[in-house]
Parts: structure tokens; sequence; C-alpha cells
């Protein structure tokens, strides 16, 4: 679709080379009736340079091409109702180009606010000092959740202090079917803060979504390219719900925060340990499974609500697959379920494109 789309921009700019050459008598350009004046030429060669500009900055995923078509569109409306007798078919294309390029702004804007809170908090950690994270620091963890951290390879590598980490998927409810998505989030954890921005693809165009959990509050936001909210959420039930997730994020894709003194650990068997993670106000309990080579196959917890509902429902993430990343052995692929009455509900499908660790600059897709 989005070649699509730059090559309807191309081609419309393409065609702006009419009123230019019938300007400059640059041959016989009948479906042009009127005559063009040269200084207006200019402004149909300016029409087309822009467009095509703007074709390349769409295909390079340029921030600046909605504002480059936005004024494209304005200089071609003004040739075409020069010759608006000949060229007012051309309107249809400018309407169209401008309408994408309204909702990738107004997108770009809602992102934007995602971006300054990243910045915000990578300007504190980025003056954190981090230490190596060493045996010692693990001994009093439960002895699956030290095997573990042996295993995902935590053990004499930098502490983590926060981490970016992209995702591709599929989601879906129970009233609705499944939607791909692509999402970025950032975690911070010394002052425990998850900031996760995803696109889902949906109705055939990307809809932005933002998941901001800070100061242990959270708040949820979707807004279709930008423009108004469909899906707010946030509240006592939202905290305690995201806090479950924060925690979830710290388990699967950061082991090495572990050693988190707001944990309480409690050791159960040689595969299994119980946690309880306490967060400003919210206190939310979880249960890790492991396999016997250290994997964290399974982490269930009775505190998370389902935000359609606004009800708390058991809700586990088995892991189906791990990978090594640069000495590291992380998830690959995992699920997100609820455990309703009436059964098991896989909800989400994670697979982990990029992860990073300790980042000190902000970088999306």
């Amino acid at each position: 679709m989005k070649y699509l789309f730059a090559l309807a921009i191309f081609m419309h700019g393409l065609i702006h080379l009419m009123g230019f050459a019938k300007a400059f008598r640059f041959g016989n350009m009948a479906q042009l009736t009127k005559d063009i004046s040269k200084p207006a030429g200019s402004f149909w060669l300016l029409a087309c340079g822009l467009f095509l500009t703007c074709a390349v900055g769409f295909l390079l995923k340029k921030d600046w091409w909605p504002i480059l078509a936005m004024l494209a569109v304005a200089t071609s409306t003004v040739v075409i109702l020069i010759s608006w007798k000949d060229a007012r078919l051309g309107m249809i294309p400018n309407l169209m180009i401008l309408l994408v390029a309204i909702a990738a702004w107004t997108t770009q804007r809602f992102e934007a606010s995602f971006k300054q809170d990243v910045m915000d908090n990578l300007q504190r950690t980025n003056n954190l000092a981090i230490d190596l994270l060493i045996e010692n620091d693990i001994r009093l963890l439960p002895k699956p959740v030290q095997k573990y951290l042996h295993y995902a390879g935590a053990l004499n590598k930098p502490k983590v202090k926060n981490m970016r980490v992209v995702f591709e998927g599929e989601m879906r409810s129970r009233s609705k079917g499944w939607f791909k998505f692509q999402s970025v989030q950032y975690n911070f954890f010394d002052e425990p803060a998850r900031l996760f921005f995803m696109k889902a693809n949906m109705f055939g165009t990307a809809i932005p979504g933002y998941h901001k959990y800070q100061n242990a509050s959270a708040t949820m936001d979707v807004k279709p390219f930008g423009l108004f909210s469909v899906v707010q959420a946030k509240g006592v039930e939202m905290n305690k719900a995201e806090t479950v997730t924060v925690f979830n994020d710290m388990c699967l894709m950061a082991p090495a925060s572990l050693i988190d003194t707001r944990i309480q650990w409690e050791a159960i068997d040689s595969l299994t340990a119980k946690a309880i993670f306490t967060n400003g106000s919210s206190k939310i309990a979880a249960t890790l499974y492991f396999s016997e080579a250290g994997q964290l196959v399974n982490f269930i917890s009775d505190d998370r609500y389902d935000i359609s509902d606004m009800k708390q429902y058991r809700f586990s993430t088995p892991v189906k697959e791990y990978k090594n990343l640069d000495g590291r052995n992380v998830l690959q692929y995992g699920l997100a379920v609820w455990h309703y009455p009436e059964g098991e509900f896989d909800y989400g499908k994670f697979y982990l494109k990029s992860i990073a660790y300790n980042v000190d600059d902000f970088q999306t897709w």
C-alpha cells in the first residue's frame, strides 16, 4: 500500500510538468487549452519538485514529508485554480494526499509526547553509574531465579538501568479478531517506568496507542490518526494492571533487574518462585515457573485487570522460544493469555525484533 501511495504522489508530481512545458513552449500540451504565463509555469515546476521530494521522503520515513506534502498540495491548488477548466481533476489526488499527510502529521505529534517522555527519563538515567552484576548480588534470590540469571547471561555484565525493546505481533479481544501491530518501548528501572508506543494495523491503516507508566501511575490512550482518543484508561485499576506488566517485563526481558529491593521473593521449589513487587501504592504478586535448563517458561499473576471490562482475571505470559543476542539468552516468541471463567484466551502474540540495554539515545522502529 505504501508503495502505491508513493507512486501516486510521484505520478501526480510528474503531471505538473505539463503546466511548466506549456508555459515555456516545450512541446504541444493540447490537454491545457489556456495559455500559462512563465511565472505560473515556474510554480507548476515547483509543485512537481515538491511532490517528487515528498514521495522520496515518504518512502524513507522522514518526519518532514507530511509538511512538504501540505506545501506541495497548496502550491498545486494555486496553479490548478489558475487553470481550473483544464486542471480541476487534479484536486482529487491533491485531496487524497492532503488527508494522508494530515493524518501522518497528527500521528507524529502524538508520538512526539512519547518521545519527550523517553528523553526526560534518558536524561536522568544517562547520569547513573552502573557496575557489573556479580554472584554476590544474586545470592539471596531463590535458586531457580539464580539459575535463570545464569542462563540469561546476566552475570558479569553491566546491571540494567533501562532498555529499549521492539516487538511485532498480533493482538485481539473477545469481540474482535486478530490485528497485527508493531511496538517500541522503553523501560527504566531506577524509578520504574514503562513507555510503550504501539501502531496497530486496523481498517487498512496504522492506529497509534500510547501506554505510559511512570511515578506508579498508568494511562492508556489510543488515537486514530493522532486526532482523537477512542480508548482512554487511567485510575487505580489501571495503575495495578500496569504494575503487573512492568514486573512482567522485568522478569521476561531484564532479568538483571530482579535484584531490585522492591521485590520480595519466596522460594517454592526447584522450578518455581513467588514474588511480590511493590511500587508506590500498588502491590502485586506473581508466580514464576522455570525449566530444568533455567529458562523462565511462564509468569502468572492474579492481580491484573482486563481494561475492556475492568475486571481482574488470571494473567499469564508463557514463553515459547528463546534466542541468543549478544551473549544474552532472551525470549524470541511469547504469548499473553487471559484466564477467563469460560477458559484460556490467547490475546497477544509477541515476536521480539530487537532489545538493547543501557541505551542513551532515542530511537523508534
